[in-house]
């Protein structure tokens, strides 16, 4: 949850709160990962840098959440939470991954170099800091799919 807070401008409300996250966990088709600063899994007591959360679907895997503390961003830990996330959704039999993002977050970059690919828009979906509205755009990857 540090990361989460950390991670997410409150501006826009894309944070999950705590309530959200252990809803989530507890469906059972849900998953997360840690990673530390050395961009490995986080050892005993180590402090998390970024994390995923992500729901298995059917021959689908939707990224809910990725998110990096800003002090750890551009260290390739984002894209080594792709990686991980691909590796792990095919094991479960994922063909495709999905994510939806607000439309001007800096984290475009990152997942159209990993590969994904917009595939759909859904209008005035996300709060602006200004009170009005900002699209969503959806992403597939592989960049076929």
């Amino acid at each position: 949850m540090a990361v989460m807070d950390a991670a997410f401008d409150p501006a826009y409300g894309e944070a999950w709160t705590r309530r959200q996250v252990e809803d989530a966990l507890l469906v059972g088709n849900t998953q997360y990962r840690l990673i530390a600063a050395t961009g490995q899994p986080p050892l005993d007591h180590e402090a998390a840098a970024g994390f995923f959360l992500s729901r298995t679907g059917f021959e689908e895997e939707e990224l809910l959440l990725l998110g990096v503390a800003p002090q750890y961003r551009r260290l390739g830990l984002g894209r080594r939470l792709l990686d991980w996330l691909a590796k792990d959704a095919r094991e479960r039999g994922a063909d495709r991954l999905l994510l939806e993002m607000r439309q001007g977050n800096p984290a475009e970059n990152l997942y159209r170099a990993f590969g994904f690919t917009p595939i759909g828009l859904r209008p005035s979906y996300y709060r602006a800091p200004s009170g009005g509205r900002i699209d969503a755009i959806t992403f597939a990857w592989p960049a076929n799919s």
